[in-house]
């Protein structure tokens, strides 16, 4: 297994972690609060899991740039938000409706939301949210 591909492994592994706790956030959120509003709230959760997982096992930075970090983490969630956003509302409210799916629409549609931005994110972060550490970092040849 070449790094490369162990690195996008416990990527998706940790984001795995981070959604799961996104999703099973979104559920008792949408008790209490619209689906929109608890769909942005449970991202919030979930990314603030992302980051911690991700920054301790997949690209683990060096001390001292948490805040830098986190910073160009939530920018770049910013962008996957509005994709899961898009893609959960789309779903719910107009495919799903017209295909006349209706087993836990909602939450179906949250699942494939939060699964939408995964390639993009990986790298994003790889070249934006944690690249100070990989560029101080000897280039194999």
């Amino acid at each position: 297994m070449s790094a490369g591909f162990g690195q996008i492994l416990r990527f998706f592994i940790t984001s795995g972690a981070a959604a799961l706790v996104n999703i099973g956030s979104r559920i008792p959120l949408g008790w209490v609060m619209p689906y929109s509003a608890s769909i942005v709230i449970a991202y919030l959760i979930g990314m603030s899991t992302a980051f911690a997982l991700a920054r301790k096992f997949v690209f683990r930075p060096e001390p001292g740039n948490g805040r830098t970090e986190f910073l160009r983490f939530a920018a770049v969630n910013v962008i996957g938000l509005l994709q899961v956003l898009g893609v959960s509302l789309l779903l719910e409210a107009i495919v799903f409706p017209r295909l006349g799916f209706t087993w836990h629409a909602a939450t179906v549609a949250h699942i494939i939301g939060v699964g939408s931005p995964a390639f993009t994110s990986y790298y994003a972060h790889k070249f934006f949210s944690f690249r100070a550490l990989r560029e101080k970092l000897p280039q194999a040849n």
